[in-house]
């Protein structure tokens, strides 16, 4: 084969990006916003290095949940259903459920909420539109089409790179502030950590990324599980690897950039106290200017656009492989009964907690605490599923992921452990 035939049949770099830029693009959801906002604007640049610390554990993890999708055709509740007992699978997606309808409740609304800053009118009817139009187009465009445009979504995030960049920031400030932190020992601080370490490194991401592997393997008659074709391990890990590690790095630096936005903006004036990612964009306006305030509002509706089908689709795909159903965005609605129900249903809570009196904002930063909790047993399958020859063939972890990845759990074990430790004082 001449030069010019192998580089026609090596993939580019845009078509290497796929469930890792989406999975990483849509961690820094409205939900995510608020949190990293919330603890930006109380803390200041005291909590960015955990940002530092959750890159490589967060590449690492979903790289891992991506290889058991790859590796087996199948997605994680599937393979937890399958060799391992179920209570421990329903458990475990029922507490992903939860968080998941909470967290869809939140991005809906902070979408409304956004939408209503920028053009005023009714946020709650923004609100339950923007569900309603991506449960329709999760049920009827195939995901193969829908895919680029949630790709293109993942340039919304640029929004909170710009804003840094239209308001004074004290770098030095910055570096020292991340190098030296502040750090309080009291539990408020505490559950800040864990905050953000429950929002980057968040159950329902391990869920989607995997689905979505076994996904473009059920959809391209070309491709197979590793376990059934071997020879593809090489290219196929090489681009789990490319794609986790750029989709993982985009997130966390943009996540960086909002804490910093929070930090120079709201905490540097006394504005501590932030409830939701609208807030954050409210109390931008007249500290920073229009501009800025625009870039953050509006860049809250294009993450929300992008993380809404995520969730609502982890959902499904958790729920339907634990029962053993169906799964797929690429199935017609009658054709996968069960997973678009719950596709359906998940929605439609999300929606109808912004027409109650419970506040699913101010849940978020709690949801956050839940994930981070929720995420070190599920974390632990994770790494039980990925070492184990009967569900990976030839393709468990090698050293390093294996290294890598029970740091990571080990990490989120403590900061949970510490949040309990000092609550109360």
């Amino acid at each position: 084969m001449n030069d010019s035939s192998a580089n026609k049949s090596k993939p580019s770099l845009l078509r290497k990006l796929s469930a890792g830029l989406i999975t990483g693009a849509a961690d820094d959801d409205p939900s995510g916003i608020a949190t990293y906002s919330q603890v930006g604007a109380a803390f200041g640049y005291a909590t960015i290095w955990s940002l530092f610390l959750a890159m490589p554990l967060m590449i690492a993890i979903q790289a891992i949940s991506a290889r058991i999708g790859c590796a087996t055709g199948k997605g994680l509740s599937s393979s937890m259903r399958k060799y391992y007992p179920r209570p421990w699978a329903y458990g475990l997606v029922f507490s992903v459920l939860v968080a998941n309808v909470i967290n869809l409740a939140a991005d809906i609304g902070a979408m409304g909420a956004a939408l209503k800053l920028l053009i005023g009118g009714p946020a709650v009817l923004y609100a339950a539109g923007f569900a309603i139009v991506s449960l329709l187009l999760q049920m009827y465009v195939p995901f193969s089409r829908y895919s680029p445009i949630l790709k293109v979504l993942t340039l919304s995030l640029f929004a909170y790179v710009a804003t840094v960049f239209v308001i004074h920031v004290p770098w030095g400030d910055v570096v020292k502030g991340i190098v030296v932190p502040k750090v309080r020992l009291n539990a408020k601080y505490a559950v800040a950590i864990v905050a953000v370490l429950g929002t980057t490194i968040s159950p329902y991401l391990f869920f989607w990324q995997a689905a979505q592997e076994a996904e473009e393997i059920r959809d391209d008659d070309d491709r197979h599980s590793l376990k059934a074709d071997p020879s593809k391990g090489p290219e196929q890990i090489e681009r789990i690897t490319v794609d986790t590690t750029i989709g993982m790095v985009f997130s966390n630096i943009v996540a960086i950039f909002i804490i910093l936005t929070a930090s120079v903006v709201l905490h540097a004036h006394g504005k501590t106290d932030i409830q939701s990612a609208s807030d954050a964009a409210q109390a931008l306006r007249p500290l920073a200017g229009r501009f800025a305030f625009g870039l953050f509002a509006a860049g809250i509706i294009g993450t929300g656009l992008l993380a809404v089908p995520v969730l609502a689709g982890s959902s499904a795909f958790a729920a339907a492989g634990a029962l053993g159903y169906r799964s797929g965005l690429e199935y017609k609605p009658h054709e996968a009964k069960f997973f678009y129900g719950v596709l359906v249903f998940a929605s439609l809570v999300g929606i109808a907690l912004n027409f109650t009196p419970i506040d699913p904002i101010k849940a978020l930063y709690w949801c956050a605490v839940i994930n981070g909790v929720a995420a070190v047993p599920m974390m632990i399958m994770i790494m039980l599923l990925a070492m184990n020859k009967k569900v990976m063939g030839q393709f468990t972890l090698n050293t390093s992921l294996k290294v890598w990845g029970w740091i990571a759990t080990g990490v989120m074990t403590a900061a949970a452990v510490v949040m309990f430790v000092t609550w109360g004082q």
